[in-house]
């Protein structure tokens, strides 16, 4: 399972400061493009040493919303610092946030 998020991390990794993706659309992008939940099973695999060079932070739920409850804090107070702008349901704006995956 390593190459394959090897290839997650090197997609993460293309988000740009202040845009975020899904799971659904990273899993899209890869070999396994039904696998929504690979995505978050890669990115809860992070070691702390990879984790300050991968982008998981911008990584988010379909609906907009932060998934992570164990890093919900850490997450959202990242993002608002890349100047991500959460609404009063905690929700993102995907229309105005969401990376379309052919920029770095």
């Amino acid at each position: 399972m390593s190459g394959y998020y090897d290839d997650v991390y090197d997609l993460v990794c293309r988000i740009p400061r202040g845009r975020v993706s899904t799971y659904g659309r990273i899993a899209a992008m890869t070999t396994v493009p039904r696998g929504a939940r690979c995505v978050g099973w890669a990115l809860h695999a992070l070691g702390p040493a990879q984790a300050r060079h991968v982008p998981w932070w911008r990584v988010i739920n379909a609906a907009g919303r932060i998934s992570n409850e164990y890093h919900a804090a850490l997450q959202r107070a990242l993002l608002e610092a890349e100047g991500v702008v959460f609404d009063e349901r905690g929700s993102i704006d995907l229309k105005r946030y969401l990376w379309d995956g052919t920029t770095s």
